[in-house]
């Protein structure tokens, strides 16, 4: 097959959506197709192109055997919801007028966000004759109403009605979980169309991990201190400031706080930890792929963290490779959304409200004393994360894409479901158990 990638993340960032992007051609590639991506030079998540890309309009590298075409676009240095949307529609159509310019596929896949790329890649296809598949990793207008950054009104009515336009006009329509298909089904896309695409993972064997103690050393960590660590992009859907909030309330002096990453709210961090002289939290820079896999190896707990209403359609890719390392997880995470669904059917750890730093606080220093039901938690988590093994997933794709491109009627196939038990009652301290 001729496929044709378009979205505005890849290699070389290393977190959010461009990790996958840049494993689905890999993987397409290795199999004989003739892959290319269409994408921006890269930004993310620290919202600054590198000095050498500023001013380009546009450039092919070569990435292991990939075509990658790489487009304008405008990156605002303190992104606002106003910037956001010049900086996607700015990338839209630099990216759509490379790629009129490129040879026909004979499928495009679509990474949204951005959202508008939906109505663009259906005028392309009406140029380019071939059909478009939708991939969803994120509902930008939901978590945004949900999160409180847009009001119901004029705008959010235009945002709904381009991503139902997408969704009619694509012939398939894919996501990431399973509260995402529902919300497909809801909003009319019918079954017959929608693809479960997971984010997947790769498991390091044993062999291949570094050995303990690298990290700490070089962080200047003790071995008998907890290590709770955080890593990934530094936004506002994280709600990081509940780590903030939370630490000054931790007793057990063992217990640190190690926040890795980047972002948009990583100044705001560093600036409140300084305020408040915090020192049982270290703000450190994302690390790259050798020294994250010695973070994780010397980590006790990794911590997921959501802002309330953030993560109702979706699970945390970051959730993913913590578990395949045997990590167990401490969750901030709403009750009903899928990464505490997940938690409750894995067994992998424990979740605790937003917006309740006590709780919080109270959950590391109870985990900190239980090294047993810590590694059962690992253990679980590694068994539960199998069916997201990345080479499993990306061929059930490359499926789809072939029934697609063949005209084969496919079955519709949907994920088990993630609620297997019944809901613990929830404790008094806020804390909840999910499984094990």
């Amino acid at each position: 097959m001729k496929i044709t990638i378009w979205g505005i993340n890849y290699s070389p960032e290393l977190t959010g959506i461009a990790p996958y992007n840049r494993a689905l051609c890999d993987f397409l590639n290795s199999r004989g197709h003739r892959v290319r991506m269409v994408t921006s030079f890269p930004y993310y998540p620290a919202w600054q192109k590198r000095p050498e890309d500023r001013r380009r309009l546009y450039r092919t590298d070569n990435v292991w055997g990939v075509p990658v075409h790489r487009c304008y676009h405008y990156v605002p240095g303190g992104p606002t919801s106003l910037k956001r949307i010049l900086h996607e529609s700015s990338f839209v159509l630099a990216s759509f007028l490379r790629l009129v310019t490129l040879p026909r596929p004979d499928v495009y896949v679509v990474i949204s966000p951005p959202l508008l790329l939906g109505a663009a890649a259906w005028l392309l296809t009406r140029i380019k004759r071939a059909p478009f598949v939708f991939h969803v990793q994120d509902l930008q207008p939901d978590a945004a109403c949900g999160l409180g950054m847009l009001k119901r009104g004029l705008f959010t009515r235009a945002l709904y009605a381009l991503e139902g336009f997408a969704y009619r006009k694509a012939a398939r329509v894919s996501g990431i979980c399973r509260g995402m298909l529902e919300v497909f089904q809801r909003k009319g896309v019918p079954p017959r169309k929608i693809v479960y695409f997971p984010n997947g993972v790769e498991f390091t064997s044993k062999e291949h991990l570094p050995p303990p103690g690298r990290f700490r050393a070089r962080q200047g960590f003790g071995r008998d201190e907890f290590l709770a660590v955080y890593s990934g992009n530094l936004g506002v859907k994280q709600g990081l400031e509940i780590l903030i909030e939370a630490a000054p309330l931790i007793r057990d002096p063992r217990i640190r706080i190690v926040i890795c990453g980047d972002g948009a709210e990583r100044e705001r961090l560093a600036a409140e930890i300084r305020l408040r002289q915090i020192t049982n939290v270290r703000l450190i820079p994302l690390q790259p792929e050798e020294r994250y896999l010695e973070m994780l190896t010397d980590a006790d707990l990794c911590l997921i963290t959501q802002k309330r209403g953030a993560g109702a359609f979706f699970l945390p890719s970051k959730v993913l490779r913590s578990l395949a390392m045997s990590r167990p997880v401490l969750a901030v995470a709403d009750e009903s959304s899928e990464l505490t669904r997940a938690l409750r059917a894995g067994g992998f750890g424990i979740t605790v409200e937003p917006d309740d730093p006590r709780s919080l606080a109270g959950a590391l220093e109870n985990l900190a004393e239980d090294r047993q039901r810590l590694r059962r938690f690992g253990d679980s988590g590694r068994e539960f994360v199998k069916q997201f093994e990345m080479t499993r997933v990306l061929e059930q794709f490359q499926n789809e894409l072939q029934w697609l491109v063949k005209g084969e009627t496919r079955v519709p196939t949907f994920p088990a479901p993630l609620s297997g038990a019944p809901a613990p009652e929830r404790r008094s301290t806020g804390v909840q158990e999910v499984g094990g």
